[in-house]
């Protein structure tokens, strides 16, 4: 809610950051100038019918108030166990979403304020928004059919954003992997034994070499498995600790006047 009334402005990215990263360059732009900020993704299927029920909320102390669909008949079959499947998975990992919100919000000052301190570079806007501690509301909508265009989140970007969310909030792919090191180590003495047994007791020495191919080709994959999942978390390390912006700003058009470039 502006105090100087209502205006409108383009913040201008020198590249394309991405969607998270650039909602963090409109909320770092308009942190001082407002009371609270809304944002709404601009393909117009978020209810702009209920604006004025999170207003309402945020006029009775509610600092974080998110816009939860009502349903997803309006998705795909496809998109919709997907999604649905994505927040049990978050759910069972531990990691703290609001069931069918995804980025229509709105913050008060502080809460914007206490969001931009988070600084790390693999951003999932919708987890860290349940992590302000400030009290938080829920506002139901039906989320509309798309009239135009077509989706910038194919399944490839989903699935990109889908596993920046989990490896950016839960170690427990690391502790399932170490669980399954355990029980694949428990499992090696037992088919040790059960080699042992067979040499001792048996005039059969060899099993085949079917056995020997599957159990190779099976504990390979698992390593390989491990070792793609470590690698994950060590990128996302590597990422962080160069400490390089999120993104550019260009410019700032605002009521006909434009402002400088800066960095965040």
């Amino acid at each position: 809610m502006s105090r100087g009334g209502v205006s409108a402005c383009v913040v201008k990215l020198a590249k394309n950051a991405g969607h998270q990263n650039a909602l963090i360059a409109g909320l770092d732009y308009v942190k001082e100038k407002c009371d609270c900020s809304i944002s709404i993704d601009a393909d117009l299927q978020d209810d702009v019918g209920v604006l004025g029920e999170f207003v309402a909320k945020f006029n009775e102390g509610c600092e974080v108030v998110f816009g939860v669909r009502n349903s997803r008949k309006t998705d795909t079959f496809f998109k919709r166990s997907t999604a649905q499947g994505f927040y049990k998975f978050m759910e069972l990992l531990g990691v703290k979403v609001v069931y069918n919100h995804a980025d229509f919000r709105l913050l008060s000052r502080r809460a914007t304020q206490n969001l931009l301190e988070f600084k790390e570079r693999n951003l999932f806007l919708r987890a860290l928004a349940t992590q302000l501690g400030l009290k938080t509301a829920n506002v139901f909508y039906s989320r509309a059919e798309r009239i135009a265009g077509e989706s910038k989140y194919p399944l490839k970007k989903m699935l990109d954003f889908a596993w920046d969310g989990i490896t950016s909030f839960s170690i427990s792919p690391l502790r399932l992997l170490s669980v399954l090191g355990f029980c694949f180590f428990l499992l090696s003495v037992l088919l040790g034994g059960w080699v042992i047994g067979v040499k001792l007791f048996s005039e059969e020495a060899v099993r085949g070499w079917a056995t020997t191919a599957t159990l190779t080709t099976f504990f390979g994959g698992i390593q390989l498995l491990s070792l793609g999942v470590i690698g994950e978390y060590i990128g996302k390390i590597y990422k962080e600790v160069k400490g390089r912006p999120r993104f550019f700003v260009e410019k700032v058009v605002e009521s006909g006047s434009e402002s400088g470039s800066k960095r965040e």
